[in-house]
């Protein structure tokens, strides 16, 4: 039986390598469902099409209209990467304006394991909100990937970080 994985991404540059990281996830048995920040579902308007084929399921980044069934299988786990300075903030004040960050809020509520890779740089990292964020969020129950063994923030400035390491969230990732 298939697990399923919910990938959430932000609009930082590790998201235009989201097609590989399914792909990496399929391999490792994950069903995979995509969602994006409506920013994030911009930059990679092209490829939406594709990523749905690749997934087998639509690649959403809007709530659905009451009434509508859910076109997703109930998530098994859930992966929030790249998680934006903006992202990780509103999941844990549980500002859920964008889909993304409601998913990832209703997912402490029902219990679902969750991994967050923030992506951020070290000016913004250095917010003293920020740092309160990810401790709301390790609180709850979330294994947020920052620091030594997950993601290192670079200098403010730097548009797309030295390496994101994606093998080390989906491997932080636990199988039912």
């Amino acid at each position: 039986m298939t697990s399923t994985l919910y990938l959430l991404c932000s609009a930082a540059p590790p998201v235009f390598d989201v097609a590989h990281v399914i792909e990496d996830a399929q391999a490792r048995g994950w069903d995979v469902c995509l969602g994006l920040s409506p920013t994030a579902a911009h930059w990679v308007a092209g490829s939406l099409d594709g990523l749905a084929a690749l997934t087998g399921h639509p690649v959403r980044w809007q709530y659905k209209m009451p009434g509508e069934p859910d076109v997703w299988p109930a998530a098994d786990a859930l992966l929030f990467a790249p998680a934006t300075f903006n992202s990780v903030n509103a999941w844990a004040l549980g500002l859920t304006d964008r889909f993304v960050v409601g998913v990832a809020a209703e997912a402490l509520g029902k219990g679902t394991p969750a991994v967050a890779m923030p992506c951020t740089n070290a000016a913004l990292a250095a917010h003293p909100q920020f740092e309160q964020s990810v401790a709301v969020l390790r609180t709850a129950g979330v294994n947020v990937l920052l620091g030594e063994g997950g993601f290192l923030p670079g200098p403010a400035g730097q548009d797309l970080p030295d390496a994101f390491p994606w093998p080390t969230a989906l491997d932080a990732v636990p199988l039912p």
